[in-house]
């Protein structure tokens, strides 16, 4: 607790000053100490974080394949479906759909329709996706931001 003297008028000792104690509590010590626990608390959390020491076993298996990157398909404003910058009839992509649903059924398909095609278009195009055998389709849109967005990921119900 700090103490300061201030001179009154009214009263006063030996050497002229009143010595009158003001009882304020100095918080600067008090924040420093705070500061310091912080900052062990921020440096000491991460390290007590970590789990069981344990000794892994070592294994022959192969590594886990990641992720393919998604296909995509284009429906334009006249409403012609293209994939990677081949154009395609709603009759000609039927047949590329299914060679490449053979590869792998699994893969993610994402629909990118322009915004003056009818919905009923980009749906039909969903649609012959999961006729050549994909079940993981995404609609892509525009963010306001101008980015695109993440796609959706709910599955299209044949």
């Amino acid at each position: 607790m700090a103490m300061v003297t201030s001179r009154s008028s009214d009263g006063a000792d030996e050497d002229g000053l009143d010595a009158a104690p003001m009882a304020d509590i100095n918080v600067t010590p008090m924040v420093d100490v705070m500061l310091v626990l912080l900052i062990i608390f921020m440096v000491a959390a991460p390290l007590m974080t970590t789990g069981v020491p344990v000794q892994l076993p070592k294994t022959t298996a192969s590594k886990v394949a990641q992720a393919k990157k998604p296909l995509e398909i284009t429906v334009d404003k006249d409403g012609n479906p293209s994939i990677a910058k081949e154009i395609f009839t709603m009759e000609t992509i039927v047949p590329r759909l299914r060679e490449m649903a053979a590869e792998n059924k699994d893969q993610v398909m994402l629909v990118r329709g322009d915004r003056d095609v009818p919905y009923g278009k980009v749906m039909e195009v969903m649609g012959l996706v999961g006729q050549a055998g994909f079940s993981k389709v995404s609609l892509i849109a525009q963010s306001p931001g101008g980015a695109p967005a993440a796609p959706a990921s709910a599955p299209a119900a044949r």
